[in-house]
């Protein structure tokens, strides 16, 4: 309620910041409204506007079942004792910005389906708390590796997270935490992994969003890694995650220390032994299998024979407290490594799931980095949803998961099916953040000046004329019209139907389209056969260079394209990848030469070439050797639907009435029925498929392939059989 008891110099000096259009300092927001709150963090732009829009979720991949090894027929699969998928729920893998995901699960359909499984019961999240962390990533070529940098939408998240440090870092946290409160259970818990950098900040931020009374733990997870000489403060060995809930009222289950080896005491043992040296204390309780170890190692230690009525000695550990001495990756661990920068063990993990939620639950991250949670929650018996904003994370946590679901198959053990999905519309609002503190119609004002500046930025450098009158081309070059897709956003396949649709409507025949990223799922193959000659071209991050553009140095590359061999013989089918071509540029090769010192070498790509120049120490002569020696050197996971066409695209849509609809979308959902990859522990990679049984007929195929980056491209053959 406000309070309008304010002096005469106080109405004025709040009049003039109105008048103006500023915010009110601190102290009229508390004289001008009640506030209860004791202890609130404030920082420069803060606002309790929350992001409310809500965009379709597109289904663009859908793995429920790891590929079989070899052709099956009736007779085994009725004696088929693998592990078999589990069909309550379809956990999901989510790729783009967590923000517009979390408004959209929020307030849009798949809300219901969500609490219709119970809820959201644990929230996990590992959010890029350290200011000197990118999206770069390592990647491995035969014995080489390199560094690839970040896109340029990814680099302008960072920038939005960091670009006025702690302010941005803050006000990115604040609203994602608010949606996620949002979306917990009533019973659920949230975790929130941080460090020294952002942790007293966070904290304050929950004890506002949920209240301090809501607050659970401070865990301090201590591990060992190397970190150097130190001079002036201690090694920095611990993580800090701080855990609220809802309510009152969590789901909370208290563990025992996983090692109770540190506290058992074999001399226990000796009142139980009878004459003849046998153990028979029939009166101790029962205990499962795993404490067998412990019994027998004291047999043979004391060179003891087993009675027998023996029953085992249970011995449980302490239970567990806020300290964690849980062991980071460890690097020479190819089984759970998978060469990701802020990877943390599935240790970790296991502990705050069975603490927090039951079998059957739905825990999310929306950070989900290289798949940790998700992968922690499906051994667990856990649903999952998990999102992030790197295509690298998301591919890297797609291989991870078929990985699981072929473990647990092969171990007799249930799995559930995932899906891949897009946000299928993205709106032009987010093109480039303009001010939180403009009104709405300056904010659009701002905005249009900025896309303007930055359309006529890339059709300089696309050395392309600008032109109007059209809906979808902003320019021309030679014979071709020219789309632009936004800056922050990858184009999307209702922006390239926009494209398509307007060259039918006015005749058009040659069109290039250029963006910095395209969506998932995109089949360029079958668009450019609908009788337009449309060249898909990515814009190449030197276009913001400005010396680049003016000496005509930036190269704007292709998308990439596979070729495949179908091998039919009778009623099977099996597909062979016989081509894959990339032209990416990473580095100006003609710079690292002149900036290369004597001795040493360095990594650049050139027109689809990994190549590492090396300048010899005493003749100064700079070596190129190619790295990448073969197309497939390129390709990191490849995947077959073999038949496409047999599962349509069906998108929940929510009416004004509240009621949802459900309408084909036009498009298909790709079957993952088959797939090879690469991983940390095995760098080989199959090029022909399995064969798969069929009946005659004719049937589309798609193929999908993932290169080392983490893009993927897709095709679809028809096959006669």
């Amino acid at each position: 309620m406000a309070n309008l008891d304010l002096s005469d110099n106080e109405k004025r000096d709040v009049r003039k910041y109105l008048e103006k259009g500023k915010h009110l300092p601190d102290k009229y927001r508390f004289l001008l409204f009640e506030d209860k709150r004791e202890v609130e963090l404030i920082w420069n732009g803060k606002t309790n506007e929350i992001t409310n829009l809500v965009l379709p979720f597109q289904t663009i991949e859908h793995i429920d079942e790891p590929r079989s090894e070899e052709q099956r027929d009736r007779q085994v699969q009725l004696f088929d004792t693998s592990g078999q998928q589990i069909q309550d729920w379809t956990n999901k893998l989510i790729w783009g910005d967590n923000k517009l995901i979390l408004s959209s699960l929020k307030n849009g359909p798949l809300r219901r389906e969500i609490e219709a499984q119970g809820g959201l019961k644990l929230i996990y999240i590992d959010p890029p708390f350290d200011v000197g962390a990118d999206f770069s990533m390592n990647i491995e070529i035969g014995d080489e590796s390199f560094t690839k940098k970040p896109s340029v939408i990814e680099e302008i998240a960072y920038r939005d997270t960091w670009g006025k440090g702690a302010d941005s870092f803050i006000s990115m946290i604040y609203e994602r935490l608010s949606l996620m409160r949002d979306l917990l259970a009533d019973d659920g818990s949230i975790y929130v992994h941080c460090d020294y950098r952002v942790n007293s900040y966070i904290k304050i931020i929950l004890d506002e969003l949920l209240g301090r009374e809501m607050f659970r733990n401070e865990i301090v997870w201590h591990y060992q890694t190397y970190q150097g000489q130190v001079k002036n403060y201690f090694p920095r060995k611990h993580d800090t995650i701080l855990i609220y809930s809802k309510t009152d009222s969590p789901i909370f289950h208290l563990l025992k220390d996983e090692n109770p080896e540190q506290t058992i005491d074999f001399t226990r043992w000796n009142q139980y032994l009878n004459e003849n040296n046998e153990i028979t204390g029939a009166n101790y309780p029962k205990t499962d299998s795993r404490f067998k170890g412990y019994y027998n190692r004291f047999l043979k230690e004391n060179h003891r024979k087993p009675g027998p009525n023996d029953v085992i000695l249970r011995i449980e550990g302490n239970t567990v407290d806020s300290v964690w001495n849980v062991k980071a990756v460890d690097p020479k661990d190819l089984r759970e490594k998978v060469d990701y920068p802020t990877q943390k063990p599935e240790k970790l993990l296991e502990r705050i799931m069975k603490a927090s939620s039951s079998e059957g639950d739905i825990i999310a991250d929306f950070f989900c980095g290289s798949g940790t949670t998700l992968a922690v929650a499906e051994k667990l018996g856990r649903k999952w949803i998990g999102s992030d904003l790197g295509r690298f994370s998301i591919h890297t946590t797609r291989k991870r998961m078929i990985g699981i679901q072929r473990e647990l198959k092969k171990a007799g053990k249930n799995f559930r099916p995932f899906e891949i999905l897009n946000i299928g519309k993205y709106e032009r609002e987010y093109y480039v953040s303009s001010g939180m503190d403009l009104r709405k119609e300056q904010r659009a004002k701002v905005l249009e000046r900025k896309e303007k500046e930055f359309i006529k930025l890339i059709l300089a450098a696309y050395k392309a004329e600008p032109v109007d009158s059209f809906t979808s081309f902003v320019g021309k070059k030679r014979d071709r019209l020219v789309a632009v897709g936004p800056i922050d956003n990858p184009i999307t396949s209702s922006f390239i139907e926009d494209v398509v649709t307007e060259c039918r409507e006015k005749e058009i025949l040659k069109a290039d389209i250029l963006g910095f990223d395209y969506e998932m799922g995109i089949d360029f193959s079958e668009i450019r056969q609908r009788g337009v000659d449309l060249q898909f071209k990515v814009i190449p991050r030197e276009v913001f260079d400005r010396k680049a553009v003016e000496k005509g140095q930036v190269k704007f590359y292709d998308v990439a394209y596979i070729e495949v061999k179908p091998v039919v013989k009778k009623k099977t089918i099996a597909i062979e990848l016989t081509d894959f071509s990339v032209f990416y540029n990473q580095e100006n090769t003609g710079e690292i030469e002149e900036k290369l010192s004597a001795g040493s070498s360095k990594i650049a790509i050139e027109d689809g070439k990994v190549i590492k120049l090396t300048k010899d120490k005493a003749s100064g002569i700079i070596e190129r050797e190619i790295l990448t020696k073969h197309w497939a050197d390129w390709v990191d996971y490849w995947a077959i639907d073999f038949n496409f066409a047999s599962k349509k695209e069906i998108m929940a849509r929510q009416k004004e009435n509240g009621e949802i609809e459900e309408v084909w979308t036009g498009n298909y959902i790709f079957e993952n029925e088959w797939q090879s990859f690469r991983t940390k522990k095995n760098r080989n990679l199959e090029l022909i498929s399995s064969s798969k049984e069929v009946l005659p007929g004719k049937y589309k195929i798609a193929v999908k392939v993932v290169d080392i980056f983490g893009n993927d491209t897709t095709k679809v053959i028809e096959v006669n059989v």
